[in-house]
């Protein structure tokens, strides 16, 4: 097993890497969904105006 790890450690590595990137990503895009109405992520501040008085009054914007 010990050797088939150390022929393959760039690979394994990697993968680790692409994993540990895809879950920041799948949080960071969970915890702004719903942020605004208007479907823009992320906040109230990309939408031009088109969200709510009473939703960035709520979202402190």
């Amino acid at each position: 097993m010990i050797p088939w790890i150390m022929a393959n450690a760039a690979t394994i590595v990697i993968a680790l890497l692409i994993l540990i990137f895809v879950f920041f990503a799948a949080r960071s895009v969970y915890k702004n969904k719903g942020n605004c109405s208007c479907g823009k992520n992320g906040g109230c501040s990309g939408c031009g105006g088109s969200c709510s008085t009473e939703h960035k009054k709520r979202a402190g914007y």
